[in-house]
């Protein structure tokens, strides 16, 4: 069984899947830098490829999502020259088969419909769902039945917490790590902007996802991905679910089932 490479390119991170079309074996993570070339990611994706055992020459395509649109000819242009492989790109080149709500269909991030189908695929016994997304921004997507319905776009964890930093003379960089489960009273800067960052994330999820719930039929069922899901799931119970990768999982179930070899 051939080998696929999943790219989910994000604004700061680009995440890479290894795999078939069946699952998904190895990923990695490579910073989104505009003024990486052609030949760079491709000699890392070389890299990659070797270090997980795997002979380029066994690379049979490529299906990536993308809100990085300098990132996205950089990372197609890489598996052309180095692996002779074409990257098809969702929604552009393959269809994502969700009714889009949005007012402006295609105003909405390839990374948000992605990561809806992968709900729908992956909890199909769900009439509604909410998928919450940790990354550069924290992003809430509400699916009814097939129906992508749209959701919503807030401050990301890191981003929140690297501009409060830069912002305030007196305030350093904090690591986002609480032991605790319920938020204590911080002895500390760190430990105060620690626990408020966290404990404050957790309230806005539980907060949001319960709002949102009054728009939709059933009680939710809800998904955590990206980087800070499985760390908040400690500290917070509305998750019912956490899928870290939701995102390369739903390209390998695009790739599997819309892509013809």
């Amino acid at each position: 069984m051939g080998t696929v490479l999943y790219f989910d390119i994000g604004n700061t991170n680009t995440k890479i899947g290894i795999g078939t079309k069946e699952k998904i074996d190895f990923s990695f993570v490579l910073p989104s830098d505009e003024r990486r070339t052609a030949d760079d990611f491709g000699l890392s994706l070389l890299a990659m490829l070797t270090h997980t055992g795997i002979d380029p020459a066994d690379v049979q395509g490529s299906i990536a999502s993308s809100v990085a649109p300098g990132i996205s000819s950089t990372v197609a242009a890489a598996c052309q020259r180095f692996l002779c492989c074409q990257t098809l790109f969702a929604p552009e080149d393959v269809p994502i088969p969700l009714e889009n709500h949005y007012s402006r269909p295609h105003e909405v991030g390839a990374d948000r419909l992605v990561g809806a189908y992968a709900a729908r695929r992956l909890f199909p016994e769900e009439s509604s769902l909410i998928t919450v997304d940790y990354g550069t921004a924290t992003t809430f997507d509400c699916v009814e039945d097939n129906a992508y319905l749209g959701g919503l776009i807030c401050p990301g964890l890191l981003s929140a917490a690297a501009a409060l930093s830069s912002g305030t003379a007196k305030l350093q960089r904090i690591s986002l790590h609480v032991e605790d489960e319920l938020p204590v009273l911080g002895r500390s800067t760190s430990s105060s902007m620690n626990n408020g960052f966290v404990f404050g994330f957790a309230a806005m999820t539980e907060g949001l996802c319960a709002r949102l719930a009054e728009n939709m039929s059933k009680r939710p069922y809800v998904i955590g991905t990206g980087g800070f899901a499985a760390a908040l799931s400690r500290v917070t119970r509305r998750f019912d679910a956490v899928l870290p990768d939701l995102l390369l999982e739903g390209l390998r179930l695009l790739y599997k089932e819309q892509v013809k070899e």
